[in-house]
């Protein structure tokens, strides 16, 4: 694997970290403005839409520029976000910051993913791939603990501080490691719009908000679950958090190399593993052994579900490929929000503290119906999109894609 793909790691641990040290700074940015908890959640909710919003409109406003320089300015634009939040004097200012920061995050993806693909031998790309995200699960065992630690200590707005200082240092390593990638040819606004309108691309997308929202219905509310089913004091809460990143971290890493023999059967295999794991999971929360067994699983086969959905909207995008894996980021974000509510909604009704883990179940069981179904309609089809040629024309399409994909990109 070439070291430039530590350089998109640090990237993406930066913006994990940024992504989801909110949460356990919550109480504290919410006493320090003055507004309440459930007031302060706008500033997670606010990331959410800013990732929504920014990550097609900056991934077309970035298709003429070359690659490197358009990761570049994506993490410039997510250093300064991240240092307007350290500044913030009030509750608006934050809201900037969080916005700006969050923009860049499902471009940067996006971007980072082709570059990664285009970086090394057809058989290895979603291997390339996996290994940006590691970055990201890396985030969820190291980042947001030392980083919500940092903020309980020296205020939240120093957490800020440093991770805009990763910002910087994500910047440097990608302007030193990356090497030159030109932009990709000049495809036209609609025919970008065509591709992401494709129906196996639609399909893709539809198996990202369904079977990841699963995941967040069940991890928005873990931490009640281990204080008030299982018994975990509040300071061992964080030790066991860490477990679901170092799960996350596992599936990252098992799901390159499936993804790279069995795209589909790896899709099939993760997305049934979780609805399995969450569907369980009530049995398991008044045991501590147990418990801890099951998280650390929902975090790996949740998280081995993002890579081959990545490397699926990237192939069957034939002509738009960054752009489809931008949106991709964008279905992921819509996942944690969808997931989080419909947990929240089960709560409401009184159905227990365990409650939002069936509805995870139930959420990662639509996914799979979603993906299966993809997956015959695509066989009923000839031929299909060989990401390599794709990502290797750097997401123009001018002439017809011949049916050449690997057997693990094939539906």
């Amino acid at each position: 694997m070439p070291l430039a793909l530590l350089a998109l790691a640090v990237a993406a641990f930066g913006i994990g970290t940024a992504e989801f040290v909110m949460m356990g700074l919550l109480p504290n940015v919410a006493a320090d403005l003055g507004v309440t908890v459930p007031t302060a959640g706008w500033f997670v909710t606010t990331y959410a839409l800013g990732v929504v919003i920014g990550a097609p409109l900056l991934t077309m406003l970035g298709t003429r520029l070359p690659r490197k320089l358009t990761l570049i300015l994506l993490m410039g634009l997510f250093t300064l976000g991240n240092f307007v939040a350290s500044i913030a004097p009030d509750f608006g200012t934050l809201i900037i910051g969080r916005v700006l920061a969050g923009l860049p995050h499902g471009a940067f993806f996006g971007a980072g993913a082709v570059v990664a693909a285009r970086m090394v031998a057809e058989e290895r790309r979603a291997r390339a791939v996996a290994t940006m995200f590691l970055g990201l699960t890396v985030a969820n065992i190291v980042g947001v603990p030392v980083g919500t630690a940092l903020g309980q200590h020296l205020g939240w707005r120093a957490t800020f501080l440093v991770v805009a200082g990763i910002g910087v240092v994500a910047m440097a390593a990608l302007a030193r490691l990356v090497p030159p990638l030109p932009a990709g040819e000049r495809t036209g606004l609609g025919r970008e719009l065509r591709a992401l309108a494709g129906r196996q691309v639609l399909l893709g997308l539809l198996t990202t908000v369904l079977g990841f929202a699963g995941v967040f219905a069940f991890y928005s509310y873990l931490a009640s679950v281990l204080t008030k089913v299982t018994g975990f004091s509040e300071t061992s809460v964080t030790l066991v958090l860490a477990l679901f990143g170092i799960g996350m971290t596992l599936g990252a890493l098992a799901a390159g190399p499936l993804t790279d023999r069995a795209l589909r059967p790896t899709l099939y295999g993760s997305l049934a593993a979780l609805a399995a794991v969450l569907a369980v999971f009530p049995l398991a929360a008044p045991h501590k052994p147990l418990v801890l067994v099951a998280v650390v699983l929902i975090g790996a086969v949740g998280f081995m579900t993002t890579t081959p959905l990545q490397m699926l909207v990237m192939e069957k995008a034939q002509g738009a490929p960054t752009l489809a894996a931008a949106s991709n980021q964008s279905a992921f974000n819509l996942a944690n929000a969808g997931g989080a509510w419909a947990g929240g909604l089960a709560l409401s009704a009184h159905w227990g503290w365990t409650s939002p883990a069936a509805v995870g179940a139930v959420l990662a069981t639509a996914g799979l119906a979603v993906a299966v179904t993809a997956g015959l309609l695509d066989r009923t089809k000839e031929g299909g999109c060989d990401v390599s040629r794709v990502v290797a024309r750097g997401g123009a399409a001018e002439e017809p894609v011949e049916a050449s994909a690997p057997a693990g990109h094939r539906g």
